[in-house]
C-alpha cells in the first residue's frame, strides 16, 4: 500500500497560479512512477500529467501542456502539479497515483494507487 494525500487545491481567478501537491507515506516513494489525473462533475477522469521515479522523464496532456509542470522531491516522498494561467475548464479535483513502472502510463487502470483527490476551482 501507498497512501497518497494531495492537498493544495483552492479557488482561484482565471490566469492564476497554484500548486498541488501529493504527500506519500512510506519509504518506497522512489521507486513508482507518479501521475496526476482530474475529474470534472459529470466527466471521466481524465490523465494531467506524469512523471518517472527519478524525475528525469515527464509526460502531458496536450490541454495542460506548457500551462503544468510536474516534479517531485523523492527525499520528501512529495510529487507536485504547478498550474499556470489557469482556466475555468481546469477546474476539477485532481487526483495524484502510483505505480511501479518503469513507463509512464497515461490511463487510470495502469495505476495501484490514488489519493482522495483536492478540489481546484478556476472562475472567470
Amino acid at each position: 500500500q501507498v497512501p497518497l494525500v494531495e492537498s493544495g487545491g483552492g479557488l482561484v481567478q482565471a490566469g492564476a497560479s497554484l500548486r498541488v501537491s501529493c504527500a506519500a507515506s512510506g519509504r518506497t516513494f522512489s521507486v513508482y512512477a507518479m501521475g496526476w489525473f482530474r475529474q470534472a462533475p459529470g466527466k471521466e477522469r481524465e490523465f494531467v500529467a506524469a512523471i518517472s521515479q527519478s524525475g528525469g522523464r515527464s509526460y502531458y496532456a496536450d490541454s495542460v501542456k506548457g500551462r503544468f509542470t510536474i516534479s517531485r522531491d523523492n527525499a520528501k516522498n512529495t510529487v507536485y502539479l504547478q498550474m499556470n494561467s489557469l482556466k475555468p475548464e481546469d477546474t476539477a479535483v485532481y487526483y495524484c497515483a502510483a505505480v511501479r513502472s518503469i513507463v509512464l502510463p497515461r490511463t487510470t487502470r495502469e495505476y495501484d494507487y490514488w489519493g482522495q483527490g483536492t478540489q481546484v476551482t478556476v472562475s472567470s
